[in-house]
């Protein structure tokens, strides 16, 4: 098995686990506070993650040059950016129209990896992409209770276009985060993930900060004093972008992206069988459509 497959499989994991603790610590913070959070306190441990590889021998610290510092900017603002579309999203009334089409930022990031990277994907990994992608409409429809026509035929609507843009920016940044570590070059591809996740996570974590000291002030005292709530969204998401990132680093963003969609496989089992959620028949057919797009990707590669 190529190492980036248990790598994605394992962030993917970290990421549903995040995600859960982001929405707890929201009862606390707003969603620009609970964003801050994911990286405020990873972004410590992301330093100490460096600091720990450069203290081994045979691994040196990376020397940035100006196309790493552009394409770790030009990521972290997408993937601010792609966010606050998505939270944006969910204050409109048609939000579940948005949201599925923020769901092709998988063929965006293939899109964009051509462009940016020239990775260009094999035809099954084509296949696997759309397969993917057929599940998460149908899972998206079935839970916001709209038709898959109706999705379809929403395609020139504001919130599908807001939601095409935060896909957009998605993908834009995986690919920008690719891009960022293989210009590095010579230190290994664990280092270089692990040198651009500390680099863009500093990036975000000055960014967002200075928006919050400008909007909204109290999230900043209110972020350190749930500390022990938030310091575990920080660690998971700390884990699951070191993974992410040393994912794209070994392989094409849009493969990983791809399987990345094994999130929604734990989701699904998890509300059978820890919250008893009868599932529907569409859902169970988006489900196993989503499982036969990874299977494509991982055997038909």
């Amino acid at each position: 098995m190529e190492l980036w497959i248990p790598i994605t499989i394992g962030a993917a994991f970290m990421q549903n686990l995040r995600s859960a603790l982001q929405k707890h610590i929201r009862s606390r913070l707003s969603t620009g506070g609970a964003t801050y959070a994911r990286f405020i306190y990873a972004l410590p441990l992301a330093a100490l993650y460096v600091a720990g590889l450069a203290a081994l021998p045979g691994i040196a610290l990376p020397d940035p040059g100006p196309a790493f510092l552009g394409y770790a900017v030009l990521g972290g603002t997408a993937q601010i950016l792609a966010t606050a579309l998505l939270v944006y999203l969910f204050s409109l009334r048609n939000f579940a129209v948005g949201t599925a089409y923020s769901k092709t930022e998988t063929v965006q990031t293939a899109l964009f990896g051509l462009i940016l990277l020239g990775d260009r994907p094999s035809v099954p990994a084509a296949l696997a992409i759309l397969v993917c992608l057929t599940g998460v409409v149908a899972l998206s429809a079935e839970r916001s209770a709209t038709s898959v026509s109706r999705l379809l035929g929403a395609f020139t609507e504001r919130t599908a276009l807001i939601g095409l843009a935060s896909g957009g920016f998605f993908g834009v940044s995986a690919v920008s985060y690719r891009a960022a570590a293989l210009s590095l070059g010579g230190p290994g591809f664990v280092m270089q993930a692990a040198f651009t996740l500390a680099c863009v996570l500093l990036f975000q974590t000055v960014a967002m900060a200075l928006y919050l000291a400008w909007r909204e002030p109290g999230q900043l005292p209110a972020v350190l004093r749930a500390w022990r709530s938030a310091g575990w969204v920080g660690l998971c998401g700390m884990l699951a972008s070191a993974g992410w990132f040393t994912a794209m680093t070994l392989q094409n963003a849009a493969y990983v992206r791809a399987l990345g969609q094994v999130e929604l496989i734990f989701t699904f089992v998890a509300a059978q069988l820890f919250f008893r959620e009868r599932a529907t028949r569409r859902e169970v057919a988006g489900i196993g459509l989503v499982v036969a797009g990874i299977l494509i990707l991982l055997l038909g590669r």
